[in-house]
């Protein structure tokens, strides 16, 4: 890693990349952090905002900043999950994507913007039919248990 790096690159390398594994994969510390019960979630959490942070000082506009937020809350909320999190925080790689939305904005700007805008639209969308469908599934069991229970 060359000392011209960013805060947000090298930052992104410790936690995402600083590691070799055999055949060439690259894990960072955000895995590893994760693996402690109850706070490491939070704890790598707080450490992806200043990657975020970082980008708000250079100027990246809120599209891009709310993409960040997004990768970051899939990466803690995903990553929460008893051991399927765990693997996931060794793939997904929040820090990573978002030091190279900096990277990519700072190239071609309006191009990730606009990238950006349809991906969180994309999001929320996703988020809002998600939490319907939970809804529903919820009101179904719950009507189908009082139907037992009048009818008990």
């Amino acid at each position: 890693m060359s000392s011209h790096k960013r805060f947000h690159e090298k930052l992104s390398w410790v936690l995402d990349n600083s590691i070799r594994l055999p055949g060439g994969y690259r894990i960072g510390l955000d895995g590893f952090i994760g693996l402690i019960p109850g706070l490491g979630d939070f704890i790598s959490g707080l450490l992806s905002s200043l990657i975020i942070i970082k980008a708000n000082q250079l100027g990246v506009p809120r599209a891009i900043l709310f993409r960040m937020f997004i990768n970051v809350l899939i990466d803690s909320v995903l990553g929460s999950l008893p051991v399927v999190g765990d693997v996931f925080d060794f793939i997904w790689k929040a820090n990573q994507k978002n030091s190279e939305l900096v990277a990519q904005y700072e190239q071609s700007p309006k191009q990730v913007i606009h990238r950006s805008w349809w991906e969180n639209a994309a999001f929320v969308i996703i988020l809002i039919l998600v939490l319907a469908l939970i809804i529903v599934i919820i009101s179904w069991l719950l009507s189908a248990v009082w139907s037992r229970i009048s009818n008990y």
